[in-house]
């Protein structure tokens, strides 16, 4: 059941919701265009990091350890707003990219990897 959220400085981390694993899916957006570069996960510290500094940190499901998008790439993402869906489970970063977003060097994780609906 969805409820209304008034996440503050002070109660979001009471308010956020992980999944068994501690985590919550981060789908992040580009602040100008809208477009959906990628997912990525966090975790109530991720979400705190990426708070204090403004660049996007999250976790490594396959490292299982943090990092800072573009800590290596040079491919920086800075943080723009940070939005829990109405359930409390799911979060929508905005950011301000550098450069391109996945890790593949395409603009996002999405670019040529259309399924056709058709």
């Amino acid at each position: 059941m969805s409820r209304d959220i008034d996440a503050t400085p002070e109660n979001w981390q009471d308010l956020i919701r992980p999944n068994a694993d501690g985590l919550v899916p981060v789908i992040v957006q580009e602040a100008t265009s809208r477009e959906v570069l990628m997912l990525a996960w966090m975790d109530v510290e991720a979400v705190r990091r990426t708070l204090d500094t403004r660049r996007a940190t999250y976790w490594s499901r396959s490292r299982q350890e943090y990092w800072v998008k573009g800590e290596t790439s040079g491919h920086v993402q800075h943080v723009r707003s940070l939005s829990l869906d109405c359930d409390a489970d799911a979060l929508l970063l905005s950011v301000d990219q550098t450069g391109p977003a996945c890790h593949t060097n395409t603009p996002t994780c999405f670019t040529g990897r259309t399924i056709s609906a058709d």
